[in-house]
């Protein structure tokens, strides 16, 4: 029997995760009549866990057909942003790297981050492909998993575990706009190390 998932004193009766967001739909049976059902999108991170754009009732259904149209409306804004994408969206593959080793240090190295440890809606290159920049995790023969990264499209900065890692991306089987983004980074890193 899997354990209850918890908000607060509301059991978790359903959640759908969608891009940034998960959409969650509760029960509290001791709370008062107008508050038993509640419908929210749940942000955790490593210390809490808490729910915003809450909205709480006595009926059900009411608060089920909330959660519906919260799902579709995060649906319809990620198609939205996928349409802005500017780079193929492909999947990177354990072909498309040299698989993972414990016994290697992969700081500085671009990694490949393995699609299964990724929202479905993430499950591409752009999401896959990250600069190590530190962590534990990253250290050969390392103790820690933490691996500290940044994304090659976005820059923007992630942590992963090591066990996420695919491996070290293969520089012949990246798209030709992780290339050119690869290019750059050498570029800029050269010129930092010049001063």
């Amino acid at each position: 029997m899997s354990e209850k998932r918890m908000i607060g004193e509301y059991e978790i009766l359903a959640s759908v995760n969608v891009g940034r967001h998960e959409i969650i739909l509760c029960e509290n049976p001791n709370a008062p009549a107008d508050e038993r059902y509640l419908c929210g999108y749940l942000e955790t991170n490593d210390l809490f866990k808490s729910c915003t754009g809450t909205m709480v009732g006595k009926d059900y259904l009411d608060l089920a057909e909330l959660f519906g149209q919260r799902v579709q409306e995060e649906a319809a804004k990620f198609k939205e942003e996928l349409a802005k994408l500017d780079v193929p969206a492909t999947v990177l593959s354990v072909e498309d790297c040299y698989s993972d080793r414990y016994d290697k240090d992969i700081n500085g190295k671009l990694i490949v981050i393995d699609p299964k440890s990724l929202k479905p809606e993430y499950r591409r290159a752009d999401r896959q492909l990250y600069l190590v920049t530190g962590g534990f995790g990253a250290y050969a023969n390392a103790r820690g998993n933490a691996v500290f990264c940044k994304n090659l499209h976005t820059g923007e900065a992630a942590r992963f575990e090591r066990y996420d890692v695919l491996g070290e991306a293969k520089p012949d089987r990246l798209p030709d706009w992780a290339k050119e983004k690869l290019a750059a980074h050498e570029k800029k890193k050269g010129k930092e190390h010049e001063r």
